[in-house]
């Protein structure tokens, strides 16, 4: 049996690449081991250390070019800490070239305003300089002197900023103390004219006309003064009394109409004189008997000769109506005025204007409120009170009277507080105008009469 040779072309490429797969996989182990092939194929051993040697080479090489690369970094760092210094010293010293030009401003100084204005534009460009410097990269590589004239240059602006704000401080000083003094003045000169007004509220008005009045000297005249200058201090305290009112969101015309009902008034201001009218019928209720019938009918023969009266009157004429009540808080004068306070400011109406019943029960105590609305109020019953007095000193004492509503009018007994009741074109006999309510009380004084003011009006009812 004749077998079939086998060609080579079909088994060398089968050989061959085993072959070179070999030949690559002793090559890596060689080169693992150490071992070098040469040009003829031989492979070699290489001596030991070397492989250690040139490791060491590249790592000292390395090492080196990373220090480099550090040093640069770090001077770069402290170069641009150093530009940084600049530019901090540089607006240190804007902000003080500012503070300058600000000061030369007042007061104004041509020649400071200038060379603040140089020292500024001459700051704002090495600001610039500063900035194309960082944005170009050109730094300072001597750094250390840069740091420490940046910061002593900062330094420097710093206390003239400091020594300008100083000086601006002074002159504010001085100018407060300037000020102060014209203040002090002022002070002066309104204490001055206060004394003067206390002078003559304390002498009620024109009663330091009375400082020589002697009780055989007292005419009807004294009488006079002494109620024209009560009756400004019950306006005074009614103008005070409707304030609070409005204040409280009173209803003043249903108020009015609570006093004095049915009456048709001229104006609508005239329904002040409703409140005057109340004020003054309680003020001068028990007028006629002496001390106000605060000791009954029971008062002893002595306390009721004029002279008695009169120095009372004298007494207390000349005192302020705060320090008779403290020096006196017992007195008749005392009870007087508060029973009034009592009488004429009823609870709620104290409770709707300050929202408590503290001042009366302190006035119900013999205590004295500190308040605007007491204080009116006392100068007010001080005033009643001098009137009361000086009636009595005369010989017989002088009386009080009031119109009854419905009366016709008497220019003898009367006085209208409304002149618009005499202009009405449509007078006659049955139209006149009627008293609708006594506003303040008349006095017989001996043989003189002193006119009751009184409301005229149509009343809807007569």
């Amino acid at each position: 049996m004749q077998m079939e040779a086998v060609r080579p072309s079909a088994v060398t490429p089968s050989k061959s690449k085993w072959a070179r797969t070999l030949s690559k996989v002793l090559q890596r182990h060689a080169t693992a081991a150490g071992v070098v092939p040469d040009d003829d194929g031989v492979h070699k051993v290489k001596p030991k250390g070397t492989e250690e040697w040139n490791d060491s080479k590249t790592t000292k090489r390395l090492s080196q070019k990373f220090d480099r690369l550090h040093h640069e970094e770090l001077e770069t760092k402290v170069a641009l800490e150093a530009l940084i210094a600049k530019i901090f010293a540089t607006v240190s010293a804007v902000k003080a070239g500012y503070a300058q030009l600000q000061h030369a401003q007042s007061p104004y100084d041509a020649e400071g305003i200038q060379g603040a204005d140089q020292l500024i534009v001459s700051d704002l460009k090495k600001l610039s300089e500063l900035k194309q410097c960082f944005l170009k990269k050109q730094y300072d590589f001597s750094p250390e002197q840069a740091m420490a004239l940046g910061e002593i240059q900062e330094l420097k602006s710093l206390s003239t900023t400091f020594k300008i704000m100083g000086k601006k401080l002074e002159s504010q000083t001085r100018l407060k103390e300037s000020e102060i003094i014209f203040l002090k003045e002022k002070l002066d000169e309104s204490n001055k004219q206060n004394r003067l007004l206390e002078k003559r509220l304390n002498q009620s008005g024109q009663l330091f006309v009375l400082d020589n009045l002697h009780l055989s000297t007292l005419n009807p005249t004294h009488f006079i003064t002494v109620l024209r200058q009560t009756m400004k201090s019950i306006r005074g305290f009614i103008r005070l009394m409707i304030d609070e009112m409005k204040l409280a969101d009173w209803d003043i015309n249903a108020a009015a109409s609570s006093i004095q009902s049915g009456v048709m008034y001229w104006k609508e201001d005239d329904k002040c004189f409703a409140f005057e009218s109340f004020i003054c019928r309680e003020m001068f209720k028990a007028f006629h008997l002496p001390y106000f019938s605060l000791f009954g009918r029971s008062v002893p023969q002595g306390k009721k000769h004029p002279q008695v009266f009169f120095d009372r009157f004298m007494e207390l004429k000349s005192m302020k109506v705060k320090e008779y009540l403290e020096i006196k808080p017992k007195s008749t004068f005392a009870k007087f005025c508060r029973n009034k306070y009592l009488q004429v400011v009823h609870p709620k109406m104290e409770s709707s204007f300050f929202g408590n019943l503290n001042t009366r029960d302190m006035v119900s105590s013999y205590q004295l409120p500190d308040t605007t609305f007491f204080t009116l109020f006392a100068e007010m019953a001080r005033r009643v009170w001098l009137l009361h007095c000086l009636a009595f000193a005369f010989q017989p004492e002088a009386s009080i009277f009031q119109i009854t509503k419905g009366c016709r009018f008497s220019e003898v007994y009367m006085e209208s507080v409304a002149d618009e009741a005499f202009l009405s074109a449509d007078i006659g006999p049955e139209s006149e105008p009627r008293v609708a309510f006594t506003v303040i009380p008349g006095f017989r004084v001996g043989k003189t009469v002193i006119q009751c003011q009184v409301y005229l009006s149509q009343s809807k009812s007569r």
